[in-house]
């Protein structure tokens, strides 16, 4: 993959140099890489987005595949999402496609449908900049931006042209642009040198640019795990010390972070790097605070690494299981503190859960859809080591038996100690019923329980004299 993008990048003409930071206020040079010096086929492109893009051209208006699908084909992948950025507005992209709606307020993005797959159209974005000119003074009016008093944009609906909207990207690599009308691919901030170089680089001044939005630290090191990049040094050295700032953005959009972060087949690297930056710490505070052990850091590292290799097989996954492991130390830790205050062990389990998911939320939200189901695998942890009798069937029938014997054997994988337990349900699970019956009677501390004599005929006895 490597060797193909250097051939690529090599094969280009170069028509200017440009700096290695290209800033909103600085005028961006045009790198445009011909159709003959670059491997992207249209045979690799969703027919969805090539059919959005002849639609906008056919009604007179610019239209490019840019961000990761432009950036996937030149490094010789195949990705299943693509991006359209034109000179159409919001509402211009609507009237268009009937099949189409208009989401979000921060900055507004068109979804156009085509069954199951949505095309995600946007809006050249522009600078935030004084307009110079009157014909731009025209164009953006009604227009609106604000930010807050740290510089974190909250609207960024402020339109301009394709040269505007190169600067306005994230990282030099997210902001190439294709188009199908001459089949060339757009740079303007050097991000063909940075693919070859495999760098992740912030367009701009990257303090500035991460107090605008804190998540692009997030998505720095999502991209460096998934592409296996380094950082470049002034775009990692602000990550550090403005890490903290990630507990300005709503839990809500936290939570889709989190699900990117953790569930696209990259999640060990991902959470090393978020380890690594300081970044894990304003996500999960309480799960930080208490990952001195060594089998509470490999059970999250044991859970992601699972799940990576779940996504690679096409299995399915639930967020419900990752952030069961993401918060099972501070829940673990709580849950023996309240024993040892004197709290039963179930309603303990029900306090530390109530308690750890309360203050989570705060950081990022947690759907019902997902927490219930946590808050049940945590609770058959304390419920599978009770299995005398019938209990084991009773349990083995639970619609969250699976989740929980799954989580059950990643602990004991981790380092916990649990005499046996994950063994003992594996091997009931593929015992005969006569087997199973032994070794329901056979668990420690289970004593079989006696007839109780009918006490009927001596009470009717009784009642006759």
């Amino acid at each position: 993959m490597r060797e193909l993008i250097s051939k690529t990048f090599h094969r280009l003409k170069v028509n200017s140099v440009i700096s290695d930071r290209v800033g909103p206020d600085l005028k961006p040079s045009l790198n445009k890489l011909p159709r003959e010096q670059h491997g992207i086929s249209r045979q690799h492109i969703s027919n969805a987005a090539l059919r959005v893009m002849s639609q906008l051209h056919d009604h007179g208006h610019q239209a490019f595949l840019v961000g990761g699908g432009v950036r996937d084909l030149l490094l010789g992948g195949h990705p299943k999402d693509f991006d359209v950025a034109t000179d159409a507005t919001p509402e211009q992209i609507k009237a268009l496609f009937r099949n189409s709606r208009i989401i979000g307020r921060r900055f507004k993005i068109v979804h156009v449908r085509f069954g199951r797959e949505t095309i995600e159209v946007t809006t050249f974005r522009g600078s935030h900049d004084t307009v110079e000119s009157s014909q731009k003074e025209v164009h953006r009016k009604n227009q609106q931006s604000a930010r807050t008093s740290e510089g974190m944009l909250l609207r960024d609906n402020v339109y301009g042209t394709l040269e505007e909207d190169a600067v306005r990207r994230d990282f030099t690599i997210n902001a190439l642009y294709y188009t199908s009308e001459d089949y060339a691919v757009y740079d303007y901030t050097n991000g063909l040198q940075d693919l070859s170089d495999r760098v992740i680089r912030i367009i701009g001044d990257p303090e500035t640019r991460y107090r605008e939005d804190p998540v692009r630290m997030l998505r720095a090191v999502r991209f460096a795990a998934k592409l296996d990049f380094d950082i470049a040094d002034d775009t990692a050295e602000p990550i550090y010390r403005l890490a903290s700032s990630l507990r300005d953005i709503p839990a809500a959009r936290m939570f889709e972070e989190v699900l990117k972060l953790f569930m696209a087949g990259y999640a060990v690297e991902t959470y090393q790097l978020m380890r690594e930056f300081g970044l894990f710490q304003p996500l999960f505070p309480e799960t930080e605070h208490h990952l001195n052990t060594d089998s509470d850091s490999s059970l999250i590292n044991n859970a992601l690494h699972n799940t990576d290799l779940r996504i690679q097989a096409d299995k399915p996954v639930t967020p419900a299981f990752i952030f069961a492991a993401l918060l099972w130390p501070a829940v673990s830790h709580r849950v023996q503190q309240l024993k040892y205050e004197g709290v039963g062990e179930i309603a303990a389990v029900h306090q530390a859960a109530q308690e750890v998911i309360y203050r989570q939320q705060q950081f990022t939200a947690i759907p019902k859809r997902f927490g219930i189901p946590m808050r049940e695998i945590w609770e058959l942890q304390f419920r599978l080591p009770y299995r005398g009798g019938h209990r084991a069937a009773q349990l083995m029938e639970g619609r969250r038996f699976r989740a929980a014997y799954d989580f059950l054997l990643l602990r004991e994988q981790s380092g916990e100690q649990t005499d046996g337990l994950g063994q003992w349900w594996t091997d009931y699970q593929v015992a005969d019923e006569q087997q199973r019956e032994v070794m329901c009677q056979s668990v420690p501390g289970h004593k079989k329980r006696r007839r109780r004599r009918s006490t009927r005929r001596n009470q009717q006895h009784r009642d006759v004299h």
